[in-house]
């Protein structure tokens, strides 16, 4: 996220309702990124054989958007922009959770047999990933200090 950018909230992270198709021999659920989620998709994995009740994730992402879908089983995702946290379950394969940068985000308490699923809008790159939570909190503070509200010459110009 660079300073331009409008800090983010946990409000800002949307609960989507998946397109699915309904059928006797089994359920289907299709996304298109930019069509469906609000980016593009460059990256997909999935955590699988997650010990029940175990804890993932607890990092935040400076420039890859996430949507977070719970393809089997449930799990809780707490997120937190630094100020605010809020939990948001899981527990249905046609729902996404956007969770856009600059959002701490930690799964927790999956049931077991859980398969969680993460389409990404940017390819692994650690330099991406903030992993200390103290680090974290002193990114916050930076992109809510470096607004940009315009340049000194425009508004000066424009009193």
């Amino acid at each position: 996220m660079d300073s331009k950018a409008k800090v983010k909230s946990v409000f800002d992270c949307s609960l989507y309702e998946l397109n699915k198709s309904h059928d006797p021999e089994g359920n289907l659920t299709f996304i298109y990124g930019n069509v469906h989620v609000p980016f593009p998709i460059n990256r997909v994995f999935y955590s699988y054989d997650i010990p029940s009740g175990e804890d993932r994730g607890a990092h935040a992402h400076k420039e890859c958007h996430q949507l977070i879908i719970a393809a089997s089983g449930s799990f809780e995702v707490v997120l937190d922009d630094g100020t605010n946290k809020r939990t948001v379950l899981l527990n249905r394969p046609f729902w996404g959770l956007h969770v856009p940068p600059g959002i701490w985000a930690s799964e927790q308490g999956f049931s077991s047999g859980s398969i969680c699923l993460v389409l990404a809008s940017h390819g692994y790159s650690e330099e991406d990933y903030i992993r200390n939570y103290d680090e974290f909190l002193k990114y916050v503070e930076r992109q809510r200090n470096n607004r940009s509200i315009g340049t000194i010459e425009n508004l000066l110009n424009n009193k």
